[in-house]
């Protein structure tokens, strides 16, 4: 095990910065749900529903998720980096995420409800996510 390159009240500054709202990823799915002409038809981290998605369009029921490489286990190149410090605790907590997120899924569609799932590796091509989102929200 390699010793951590900062010291822990350094450490847990850096962590206390990772936000779970509001993410950069976020804002760009927001901001294009509103080119789109979709403004004011959505309500953010709905936790009335499963996994409190990041946009939910009601009258739709459509939902969308925004999820982050790293933390949610995506197989993409930021999602597929391995921590090297307590490897064994990292990725056993994504091995948790994922299969959460796989029964939320699951939960919400048997609801009836549509989900999309836009990852942060997507959400960098607006013209790429436009497309996707106004697919979606059709």
């Amino acid at each position: 095990m390699r010793a951590d390159v900062f010291d822990p009240i350094k450490r847990s500054a850096v962590m206390r910065a990772v936000k779970s709202r509001d993410t950069a990823p976020e804002l760009a799915v927001r901001t294009a749900v509103r080119g789109l002409g979709y403004a004011r038809r959505y309500r953010l981290n709905n936790t009335s529903l499963p996994g409190k998605p990041d946009l939910v369009f009601g009258a739709m029921r459509k939902a969308i998720f925004v999820h982050g490489c790293f933390w949610h286990g995506h197989d993409c190149k930021r999602g597929a980096r391995q921590p090297k410090d307590n490897a064994a605790y990292w990725r056993a907590k994504i091995d948790r995420n994922v299969a959460r997120d796989r029964a939320t899924l699951k939960t919400l569609r048997a609801g009836d409800w549509s989900i999309l799932v836009i990852w942060e590796c997507e959400a960098r091509d607006e013209k790429v996510l436009a497309r996707r989102l106004a697919k979606f929200l059709r």
